[in-house]
């Protein structure tokens, strides 16, 4: 199989990126350049993404990104084997700069075009890093999304199970807000933590037990304003000690529905040593990291998480995700229209609530 080349695009919610990404006729992959504008200082005074403010970052960057990306990887148009873009899922004018900008530069150096969906990005990142076989088991936790899926080949993948309520990192970043940590709450609750209590507040499990591999984390939520409205007047130690229980919670919650997920994926596959993947920003909490590290070692799963920086928003992934599919014949026409909601499993019936199948990751 001849090498592939593939200039990279996303711009699906708060962060510009553009990538070049080489696959190798063996199949291995090379990251040629991959770089990220962040959006973060634009959007932090109002505690969330702005969907005006991100697109219109994404139209005065992209541009930038695309020169740099090329330029670092010393490779012209002409040398790309094709173009790949985010078409979804996602805010809708984020997604339209990216697969614009892909669509013109496609056809005006008549190269293939892929549309990519951002979470199959996530789902065949480990494989750009290494010699990954499928089937594996995905873990994805973002902003956005909590689910299992089934990882089987390019464009084949099976839901196993998804939150029906708040996605893990809506849940990070709304408990942030309502101890008034700054914003993306992630990161500031897991530092807070640090110096805290977990034993000290007894928060719920959700679906603890439960014989499927659903999440749920809006009670859990619920459970840690009730705690904070009580206390009226918090320390920094109530705070601290709120953080830790609550960051628990969520481990131990993980873990139990992680059980669920090893048994299904036994069940539908006979793999000598199967493979999980994590993926998503949530991935870069330590704690909760730990948990999924001891969970694996007891069902004797390989983790296999890959860097942060190629676990949130990134344009090598999808740069991948467009080699994977045209190492496979697997091109899109320059008439694919955006999706702001796409599900990698399109056969399963849709969850609804904000951390729905389909939501952007």
């Amino acid at each position: 199989m001849n090498t592939i080349t593939i200039l990279g695009l996303e711009t699906s919610c708060d962060e510009t990126a553009a990538a070049v990404v080489r696959r190798h006729g063996d199949g291995h992959g090379e990251i040629l350049a991959n770089v990220v504008y962040s959006q973060l200082k634009d959007h932090a005074p109002y505690g969330g993404v702005v969907p005006e403010i991100a697109a219109r970052a994404h139209v005065q960057h992209l541009d930038g990104l695309i020169a740099r990306a090329m330029a670092e990887c010393g490779a012209s148009f002409m040398e790309l084997s094709g173009v790949a873009a985010t078409a979804g899922p996602g805010l809708l004018g984020g997604l339209l700069v990216a697969m614009m900008e892909g669509k013109a530069i496609a056809l005006a150096h008549d190269l293939p075009f892929m549309a990519i969906n951002h979470l199959e990005g996530h789902a065949l990142t480990p494989r750009l890093l290494g010699d990954v076989k499928f089937p594996y088991l995905l873990l994805l936790i973002s902003g956005g999304h909590t689910q299992f899926q089934l990882v089987e080949g390019v464009g084949q993948y099976k839901r196993l199970g998804t939150t029906i309520d708040d996605a893990l990192g809506e849940a990070f970043d709304k408990v942030a807000k309502l101890l008034g940590l700054p914003y993306p709450g992630g990161s500031q609750v897991e530092r807070a933590a640090q110096t805290g209590d977990a034993a000290r507040f007894d928060f719920p499990r959700p679906l603890k037990g439960r014989d499927d591999c659903n999440f749920s984390f809006s009670g859990l939520k619920t459970a840690v304003r009730e705690t904070v409205q009580k206390r009226g007047v918090l320390s920094d130690q109530d705070v601290a000690d709120v953080c830790a229980s609550f960051q628990l919670a969520v481990a131990e919650t993980v873990g139990d529905r992680l059980c669920r997920a090893f048994s299904a994926f036994r069940a539908a596959y006979n793999v000598a040593s199967p493979t999980l993947v994590v993926a998503g920003g949530v991935a870069a909490n330590q704690p909760l990291r730990r948990a999924i590290e001891g969970q694996c070692k007891k069902a004797g799963f390989t983790l296999n998480v890959p860097p942060f920086h190629l676990c949130t928003d990134n344009a090598a992934m999808i740069a991948w995700a467009g080699a994977e599919r045209l190492a496979l014949g697997m091109t899109d026409e320059l008439n694919f229209a955006a999706r702001p909601r796409w599900p990698l499993d399109t056969v399963s019936v849709p969850f609804y609530g904000s951390g729905r199948l389909g939501a952007k990751a």
